[in-house]
């Protein structure tokens, strides 16, 4: 039986558990659980981390630990019993767990390998501390170093900041709201702002010298310099190296290492320097031979510095880390200079040192460490514990401390002056030093030469060579005992070194001084000139009286007992004591034996003042008892003095030097002080001083005095009770009336008013600041409410005005403030005595807004106070208190405080915002401590209904500023929670006051309206959006706070229904509000505040019986809500859902579903575009997306300013991926809304405020630069005339001029500019898985420059990586559509260009048609062949058809994206004869172009033409064309198709044709080819006769041998026989206008590239090298023709085709779908369709510029007569639609030989015919002059003509195998074809016609300026402009150039279309609003 457990409540998991058994719990090792049943060895509960999940699992996997149980039951909670450290390392260390694998996903790699070493130390310090065998300091110093890991990584990783008091995290609600404010501040200024130290360290590390000459023992003395003030700061540290420069005890690292200690912030400045002098141990000179002299000296060697800012700089950068430095060694140039080496080297003065060696260098570590020792011995315990030599400075540093001992006397040997003593040379002096005491005996060690080495008892200087006046500068430390000091002396003998071979030192004086003088004083500071006694050699110095009783100092009188004779020998030192027992000052001395002149007490008291501080805090309770002693002596005498220096002591410790010495103070006090009656003499001199301060002039004295009045008291105080214990309390009432009268004459000095700036004043400040700290004493001997109102009487005499010229009110605050933190306050029973004198001078501060940062640390004490006795019954009494006062007071202050500007310097800035946090802290402290009561009092204490208003109008405006992100930093999570908990709880009271009063007739929208903005932005602050946290953090608001969003959104709900008809009043402001509620994540509060709005719509529709600003308001939310990423699809079903069931009832029902509907997509859009916009680079799912949204807010919602918003955002995306073209199309858009008027546009986006004429100049500036940028010329030059005619307007020619130029900078670009022609796309996207703008759609996509299908197929599946590639070209299943997937189909489609009457004008260049070919293209079109019926296996082409589907486009392209979606599909069926027809036309027309190139060019390359008719006739000899014969002209064929008659016929005479130009072909060839290729020539030529002799024809008829190709213009341009005769390919000379180097026709350019096999195989039919521009023309033609046998071709031609397009297409039934099957081999890919076979270079720049050659040209190389025009079309031609002219007189004519007539057939369903009528033709004019009179034969054209609307097919008729594909799956269009009867003569124009047309009588003249030009009798033509530039007429067009005639036999529904959509007008712009 399951059971309740008691005690067992929590454990931690020892062993995993799957949990298989029934109901079990799965468990992991680490887990803690909770336990809440029991039974039979198992337990039932949860793990924490998911407590949804409730099982069983065995009790015997648990280790149980002791935990506490909060609300014991159902819903209780478990805390761990275990150390609050311990268990926030617990939850801190699994959070980062998850964080720090996270890390590694993200390759942050130094954060991670941190954060992985901070994790192990944590675990490691978490077993010390679980272990319990660590000491109580040690523990501390553990938990310490736990909270700075815990809050550096939780910094790190972005989480919270954690509260803590004494390591331990804090409950905020143990705590008051202002003790938690004080906790986060510390921990968050702790964090930021390191405290600055000022003592800093200087730890130094000697390595090595380097030096070539070495051989000798080295000494090296490192010191730090001032070079400003010229003396050493610190003693020397000592390291003694090896003759290797290293040093000579490698294994004591205490002898290499020390620490510069005790260094101030004035010590760290760039003329601080570290100096090393180093002294070598060896011969006297360097260069001594070794058996010279056995005797070593100490001689000079090098020195170097280092600035200290070096140092400086080096820490800055490298941040703690030891540096290491190479110091270079120098040497002067003269030993005498030595003691000043260092100075020079400082000063630069390089003429008195140089470097010891090229490649000396000493090596030293350096870094810099802050703060006390105590701290350095902590935090680089390795220093210590390896050994460090301490070196102090000289002198006490900063900051003395009294448990400092130092008696350190430092003696410099600084010069001396010596006779030569009879000898030629100067002497070698050496000295040598010893300290003997009174009897003569050496102190042992008492000597150093500096720290690193032990002291030694003798010191022998270094020896300056010759040298009668050397100096030495040699610093020595004598640390010598104090009890030896008294006596002691210090002996100096001075030797003469002889550098002989014997090395004797030879004695011949000496020197000495006292340490002490006879009176106690030691030596004093200074320079001391000793005398040099003389003595012989051998002089013995065992009995020091014989020389003590000499003088040792001139102008020395002590000791001076026998005179001297007068020295002229002298030796200097200089002394200085740094001790801290012994002193050099008399007057101190004389005081404290005042005993023995008890006659000079008052002159000695008298002096008191004048001793050195230091000297007196180092006998400082010596000091005090001789004071004390005095007094006792006699008070009435001496007692005013020994006050003043009691007061002089106690203002003493005041200075920050001694300060450390009040506990000394205190310890007397406690101790030793023994003055039972001293309170008396204290109280009356005292009470006397502040009697006297109000009549005084001089308050200077009385100032010290009340300075000191915390230690008097003190004293007054510890001697009445001494008093008393000796006395058993007698005269009690005596003292009591004493402190009264010295009260009194306190608030009778304090309570006088007198101007600011009077000395009385200051004299009061000085008081009331140090009068809390007598509190404390008071309390020692008088009850706690007497002193309570003692207080309260003297803070009451204060007076009540603010002064403006002194700050004393300040100085009153703060009195105030420490008071409040002072024990008296912390006591109840005072604080209720206390609280209204507080509270009245806080109001009074409060209200004139005036120290505000001390008011706040005052409310913040006091709260804390209150918090802390919450459970006494008087605090209710306090809160009632505080809210009268105070309540109103703070929510004014906090206005304030953020209403004003923020302060610019960044200290007092952060002060300012301290300020704000610690008043918003204090308000949340007093509204958290008000209950029921006190919030019904207040709401009663409003007397009339407009102050209430008031009230509830600042405190929400109030909770607003709280609640803004930038009221706490960012980590402060748990104040934010705090701030929010206060704040809910806070409205819950006032809501019921708004209902009450503000309802019905009394309803005030403000205050509603403030109630519901503070509601939304409670709700949407970003620290309570629970989804954002962690599992684990969420749990514990949850636990603790609950969901707050959803307790405030039900709120909102109550309040709204309580509003009735007041609702309208909110439409539609608190639309977008509620909107933005709704949006939040969570599920509850959505199901709450949807139906609000169906509320509003419900509402306004009774008002206005519509919702139209519901659904404005909604609409424009929604748009920048969702782009700041709310919302998510299941808000977009639940709002649809909600809105959906509420409105089915009403009678609005239809208009409401509407608006739902529209939001709804409106969502489905923006949450399209947001997901878009998460990828960083710009794709076409961006951009088409973006025109989605677009199109949205166009057509749909009609929201101009959201689709001019969008426009840009299309605009930036293009600019952003380089498509100019796309840019410039999207910003003509907004361009089209604007009017070129004056009228005021506001500023909007980056547009600044301007006129509509401005902005539109502006755009259309911008627009043609994108223009330019893209190379869309065209559609520049028409902007560029619209913005010149408004230039012209208004007579701007200047900018005139430059639109004009950059006109014509245009028309140069499209002649000379290469431009490339994009490829194009059809893209399915099948499948739910697509954005909605993109689902079940289909696409044409313009393909980037050089972007092939593959290029472009690769390019999408990177788009759409989940996507799969369709293997198939047909239209997909239903299951696809609905499938849960993406597919994509890709395949490529032929544009279908609109403009053909431009691309039919032979006079047009190639430049200018390849932009109309590619550009303003609706329609695109891709062939897919299948058999219909029975194959013939033997003949395909009996049954082969071609499905032609025409898509037509909701746009042209380009324009604003780069793909446009599919608006209609048109499916046409070709027949097979049909079909044949159009491939032998396609061929025809090619081999046409071909010789017409060929002639033009003369004797260049000619392998194009070569291969194309090796091609045709080598598959036409193996039964090419016999396939067509054996399909379409046999018997049965022909009765079963009768209707087929006309079709029949036209193949036939097709084939004769192709016969016709093959032999023309053959002959223009013969004239060009090479030598080489001759053999190829006659084989073609033998080929050709069997193909004549299978298609049945034996001769051509008699005009065979005029030329069958229509020249270049039309007419041979070489003609001067005015009787032209039959024209032979010999005789036909064409004049090309290129360079003879390049083909004519070759100017088009492909973005596709070429195939390497078939450039190869060409190189190999030419047999040489060609160019890589000649390969790029000599590439063999696909083969789509299945005419001819599988061996009809060479093998070299045949294969020079890609596979694609040779192998036929596989019409498979099952479509595979799988991105792996994109890259198939070109003969596995299953359709052309959606591998388009690569179209040759060679035939894809014919087929583009096929036109070119037919152009009307204006050589200038040619004369008049060699030009001539155009002649008719003709009757041969393959299409005759296009514009001719006829402008020769009859006279001129060329009669051709009559053409047999052709029948007319009929059109068929996929082609249309038309009809062609000489009346299309223009009137020549009217007898031109020319000097070709005589008439000629009309010539029949030839039958190769070149007529045609488009770009002919790119397949061969008679090339390839039989297996191949057909030519309606490569690129082409239809094309058309005219039949006409009769004969059509061809005219020449003569040479002044020709000239006048050049001149402009008959030339095209250049297109119009302005495009509202128009008119007839002009013969400028208007450029055609694109569809998306068109500009809507204002009235008829302009006149176009005659077209013929044309009969449409058959128009397909497609073309009807066309046209409709062509015909149809553009819509006016519309009107922008004043954007």
């Amino acid at each position: 039986m399951w059971i309740p457990t008691d005690h067992e409540k929590y454990g931690v998991v020892i062993s995993g558990f799957r949990g298989t058994v029934s109901h079990g719990l799965p468990l992991e090792v680490g887990d803690t659980v909770q336990i809440l049943e029991k039974c039979d060895g198992w337990y039932r509960g949860f793990v924490l981390k998911n407590p949804s999940f409730k099982g069983v699992f065995p009790a015997t996997y648990i280790h149980l630990k002791n935990a506490n149980v909060r609300n014991k039951g159902q819903f209780e909670t478990i805390i761990p019993t275990e150390d609050t450290v311990i268990t926030e390392m617990t939850g801190t260390l699994r959070e980062w767990g998850i964080m720090w694998k996270q890390l590694y996903v993200k390759n942050d790699g130094d954060l991670f390998h941190r954060l992985w070493h901070v994790m192990n130390e944590l675990l490691d310090l978490r077993r010390q501390v679980l272990v319990g065998h660590l000491t109580h300091d040690r523990m501390k110093d553990v938990k310490r170093h736990i909270t700075a890991r815990l809050d550096w990584g939780n910094e790190q990783m972005g989480l919270d900041l954690v509260p803590r008091k004494e390591f331990s995290m804090v409950d905020p609600d143990d705590i008051s709201v202002t003790e938690l404010y004080k906790l986060m501040e510390h921990r968050h200024r702790k964090k930021d702002t390191p405290i600055p130290t000022s003592s800093h360290h200087l730890f130094l590390q000697m390595k090595s010298l380097m030096c070539a000459n070495l051989g000798e023992e080295l000494e090296v003395f490192f010191s730090i310099y001032d070079s400003r003030e010229n003396h050493p700061v610190s003693e020397r540290f000592f390291v003694k190296l090896n003759k290797n420069g290293l040093p000579k005890f490698p294994e004591k690292m205490e002898r290499q290492c020390t620490l510069f200690v005790d260094l101030g912030s004035s010590d760290l400045r760039k003329d601080i320097y570290i100096t090393v002098h180093i002294i070598r141990l060896g011969r006297m000179a360097a260069g001594e031979k070794k058996n010279s002299c056995s005797t070593q000296y100490r001689r000079p060697f090098g020195c170097a510095v280092l600035s200290i800012a070096d140092l400086l700089q080096s820490e800055r950068d490298t941040r703690d880390s030891k540096e290491d430095y190479m110091l270079k060694v120098y040497m002067c140039n003269t030993e005498s200079e030595w003691y000043q080496i260092h100075e020079n080297i400082i000063k630069k003065l390089n003429a008195r040192y140089n470097l010891t060696s090229s490649n000396a260098g000493l090596s030293v570590a350096l870094q810099l460490l802050h703060g006390d020792i105590d701290q350095i011995r902590r935090e680089y315990p390795v220093l210590f514990t390896r050994g460090v030599a301490i070196s102090r400075k000289l002198g006490f540093s900063d900051i003395i401390m009294p448990g400092d001992i130092r008696n350190d006397l430092y003696v410099t040997l600084e010069k001396g002056e010596y006779e030569k003593g009879g000898k030629s040379v100067a002497r070698n002096v050496d000295v040598t030093m010893y300290v003997l005491d009174s009897e003569g005996q050496v102190l042992k060690d008492c000597i150093s030469l500096g720290s690193g080495e032990t002291p030694v008892s003798e010191h022998h200087s270094f020896v300056l060579y010759h040298n009668n006046s050397p100096r030495w500068a040699e610093l020595l430390k004598l640390p010598i005992p104090v009890d030896k000091f008294r006596g002691a002396h210090v002996r100096l003998e001075f030797r003469h070194c002889s550098t002989k071979e014997k090395g004797e030192k030879k004695l011949f004086g000496f020197s000495f001084v006292p340490l002490m003088q006879e009176d106690g004083r030691t030596l004093p500071d200074g320079i001391h000139e000793l005398i040099v006694h003389k003595c012989e050699e051998n002089t013995n110095f065992q009995d020091p009286t014989c020389y003590l009783k000499l003088q040792y100092c001139k102008g020395n009188l002590h000791g001076n007992s026998q005179p001297v004779k007068a020295s002229k020998e002298t030796f200097w030192i200089s002394s200085f004591l740094c001790s801290t027992k012994l002193t050099q000052n008399g007057d101190l001395l004389d005081f404290l034996k005042w005993r023995a002149h008890p006659e000079r007490i008052c002159d000695i008291l008298s002096k008191f003042k004048d001793i050195d501080g230091a000297e007196i805090v180092k006998f400082l309770q010596d000091t005090l008892d001789a004071l004390f002693g005095i007094l006792d002596e006699n008070p009435q005498k001496y007692g005013l003095k020994v006050f003043d220096s009691l007061v002089h002591i106690i203002n003493l410790l005041q200075d920050i030097k001694f300060q450390h010495f009040k506990p000394v103070m205190d310890t007397y006090i406690e101790s030793h002080f023994a003055g039972a009656l001293a309170y008396r003499d204290l109280i009356k001199v005292l009470k006397r001083y502040i009697d006297r301060s109000i009549e005084a002039e001089r308050q200077e004295h009385i100032q010290d005095v009340l300075r000191a009045q915390e230690y008097i008291f003190k004293y007054i105080i510890h001697s009445r009770s001494l008093y008393t214990l000796a006395t058993g309390g007698q005269n009690e009432e005596e003292f009591r009336s004493s402190i009264y009268e010295l009260f009194q004459s306190v608030r009778y000095f304090l309570s006088i008013e007198s101007p600011g700036s009077s000395i009385i004043t200051q004299t009061q400040a000085v008081f009331l600041s140090s009068f809390p700290a007598v509190y404390s004493e008071l309390l020692k001997l008088i009850d706690v409410r007497e002193v309570a109102n003692l207080v309260r009487d003297t803070l009451r005499s204060m007076p009540d005005v603010l002064h403006v010229e002194y700050s004393l009110e300040a100085v009153k605050l703060q009195c105030i403030a420490k008071t409040v933190e002072s024990q008296l306050f912390a006591n109840p029973d005072s604080r209720c005595i206390l609280l209204p004198v507080v509270l009245h001078h806080l109001h009074m501060h409060l209200q004139e807004q005036k120290d505000l940062i001390m008011c706040a640390r005052i409310l913040s004490t006091m709260f804390c106070l209150i918090k802390k006795d919450s459970t006494e019954t008087t605090i209710s009494e306090e809160v009632d208190m505080l809210v009268d006062s105070l309540l109103g007071v703070l929510l004014r202050t906090i206005l304030e405080i953020s209403n004003r500007p923020q302060p610019s310097g960044p200290a007092i800035r952060l002060q300012f915002q301290d300020v704000t946090g610690e008043f918003v802290a204090c308000l949340l402290a007093l509204l958290r401590q008000m209950t029921d009561k006190h919030y019904q009092q207040l709401l009663e204490s409003f007397t009339s209904r407009d102050d209430l208003r008031d009230f509830l109008l600042q405190i929400f405006t109030v909770f607003k500023i709280l609640i803004r992100p930038e009221m706490f930093p960012k980590d402060w999570t748990i104040m934010r929670l705090v701030t929010n908990n206060v704040i809910i709880t806070t409205i819950l009271y006032l809501s019921d006051a708004l209902r009450k009063n503000f309802l019905n007739e009394s309803f005030d929208f403000k205050v509603w309206d403030s109630y519901f903005y503070l509601a939304v932005i409670f709700i949407n602050q970003p620290c309570l959006q629970l989804e954002l946290f962690s599992p684990a953090k969420r749990k514990k608001v949850l636990e603790k706070y609950g969901d707050m969003r959803v307790m405030m959104g039900c709120e909102i709900f109550s309040m709204w229904q309580n509003l009735g008809e007041h609702k309208l009043h909110f439409i539609p402001g608190l639309i977008g509000p509620f909107l933005e509620v709704t949006l939040v994540p969570q599920a509850d509060l959505r199901n709450v505040m949807i139906p609000i709005f169906h509320d509003l719509m419900d509402w306004e529709q009774r008002r206005t019986g519509n919702f139209k600003q519901v659904e404005a308001k909604l609409i424009d939310k929604l748009d920048s809500l969702m782009s700041e990423g709310k919302g998510d699809e299941t808000y977009r079903e639940l709002f649809n859902s909600i809105l959906l069931k509420k409105i089915e009832r009403e009678t609005w029902r239809e208009s409401g579903i509407s608006l739902v509907a529209t939001v709804t997509r409106l969502m489905e859009r923006l949450l399209d575009y947001r997901d878009c916009m998460k990828v960083a680079e710009v794709d076409g799912k961006k951009i088409g997306c973006t025109v989605s949204l677009l199109n949205f807010y166009k057509t749909e919602i009609n929201k101009e300013e959201m689709y001019i918003r969008y426009i840009h955002k299309l605009y930036d995306l293009h600019l952003k991926a380089q498509n100019f073209t796309e840019a410039a199309y999207t910003l003509l858009l907004y361009d089209e809304l604007l009017e070129w008027s004056e009228r005021p546009l506001r500023e909007f986006l980056h547009y600044p405020m301007q006129t509509e004429w401005q902005r539109k100049e502006i755009l259309h500036l911008t627009i043609i630069q994108n223009f330019d940028k893209g190379k869309c010329w065209e559609n520049g030059i028409i902007l560029c005339r619209e913005l010149a005619d408004q230039y012209e307007s208004f007579y701007d020619y200047r900018n005139l001029s430059k639109m004009r130029m950059m006109e014509a900078a245009f028309y140069d670009k499209i002649m000379d500019q290469q431009r490339l022609e994009p490829e194009f796309f059809r893209v399915g996207f099948y499948g739910k898985k697509f954005p909605f703008f993109l689902r079940n759609k289909e696409f044409v996509c313009r393909g980037h420059d050089y972007e092939r299908l593959e290029a472009f197929q690769q390019r999408m599946l990177n788009e759409f990586p989940h996507a799969i590639a369709m293997q198939h070209a047909n239209q997909p299943e239903d299951t696809i559509f609905q499938a849960d997937a993406q597919y994509l189909q890709i395949y490529a489609v032929i544009p279908i260009p609109d403009n053909n009457e431009i691309l039919q004008k032979e006079a047009i260049p190639d430049h200018i048609k390849s932009f109309y070919r590619v550009n303003n293209i609706w329609r695109f079109r891709y062939d897919r062949p299948f058999h219909k019926g029975i194959k013939d296996k033997e003949n395909e082409f009996k049954s082969l058809w071609i499905e032609r589907t025409t898509l037509t486009l909701v746009q042209s392209l380009p324009g604003i994206s780069r793909w446009f979606e599919v608006d209609r599909r048109e499916v046409v069926e070709m027949s097979p004869l049909e079909n044949a027809i159009e491939v032998l036309e396609n061929k025809n027309q090619q081999l046409r172009t071909l010789i017409t190139q060929c002639q033009s060019r003369q004797m260049q390359n000619i392998n194009p033409l070569t291969m194309c008719l090796n091609g045709v006739i080598d598959a036409a000899v193996n039964g090419g064309l016999a396939r067509y014969q054996e399909a379409f002209f046999v018997k049965d064929y022909i009765l079963n198709h009768p209707e087929d008659g006309e079709k029949i016929s036209r193949l036939r005479e097709l084939m004769f044709e192709q016969a016709h130009i093959l032999e023309y072909g053959l002959a223009v060839h013969e004239k060009f080819v090479p030598q080489d290729m001759r053999p190829l020539h006659k084989k073609l030529v033998d080929q050709f006769y069997v193909m004549k002799s299978r298609l049945g024809i034996q001769e051509f008829p008699g005009y065979a041998r005029v030329s069958p190709i229509h020249l270049t213009n039309g007419s041979p341009r070489t003609c001067r026989n005015p009787a032209l005769g039959a024209v032979s390919p010999d005789g036909a000379r064409l004049v090309n206008r290129r360079s003879p180097l390049s083909y004519p026709a070759f100017n088009r350019y492909s973005s596709s590239s070429l195939s390497s096999q078939a450039s190869a195989e060409v190189s190999n039919i030419t047999g040489q090298s060609e160019s890589s521009d000649e390969v790029f023309h000599m590439q063999a033609s696909p083969s789509t023709s299945s005419l001819s046998s599988t061996h009809s071709a060479s093998p070299n031609v045949t294969s020079s085709a890609p596979s694609s397009a040779r192998g036929s297409p596989l019409l498979s039934d099952k479509h595979k779908h799988s991105r792996e099957n994109t890259c198939l081999s070109p003969r596995d890919r299953p359709c052309s369709a959606i591998y388009p076979i690569s179209m040759e270079q060679t035939q894809q720049t014919l087929n583009s510029q096929i036109g070119d050659s037919c152009m009307p040209r204006s050589d200038p190389n040619l004369s008049a007569p060699e030009k001539v025009m155009n002649p008719t079309p003709s009757s041969w031609s393959l299409d005759s639609g296009k514009e001719a002219r006829t402008c020769v007189p009859d006279s001129a004519r060329l009669v051709s030989p009559p053409v047999p007539p052709r029948p007319t057939h009929t059109g068929s369903p996929a082609k249309t015919y038309r009809a062609f009528s000489p009346q299309a033709f223009d009137p020549p004019p009217a007898h031109p002059r020319s000097p070709h009179k005589s008439s000629v034969q009309s010539l029949t054209p030839s039958p190769t003509d070149y007529q045609s609307l488009g770009p002919v097919y790119n397949s061969p008729v008679l090339s390839g195998s039989s297996s191949s594909g057909i030519s309606s799956l490569s690129r082409g269009s239809v094309t058309e074809t005219t039949l006409t009867d009769g004969t059509i003569t061809c005219t020449l124009i003569g040479s002044e016609e020709l000239i006048k047309r050049e001149n402009g009588t008959f030339a095209c003249m250049p297109p119009r300026y302005n495009l509202s030009e128009h008119g007839t009798g002009t013969s400028r033509r208007r450029a055609p402009l694109p569809h998306s530039l068109s500009v809507p007429p204002s009235g008829e067009p302009p006149a176009l150039p005659p077209k013929p005639h044309v009969l449409r036999v058959h128009r397909s529904e497609g073309e009807n279309r066309m046209e409709e959509i062509l015909a149809r007008p553009r819509s006016q712009p519309r009107k922008v609003s004043q954007l």
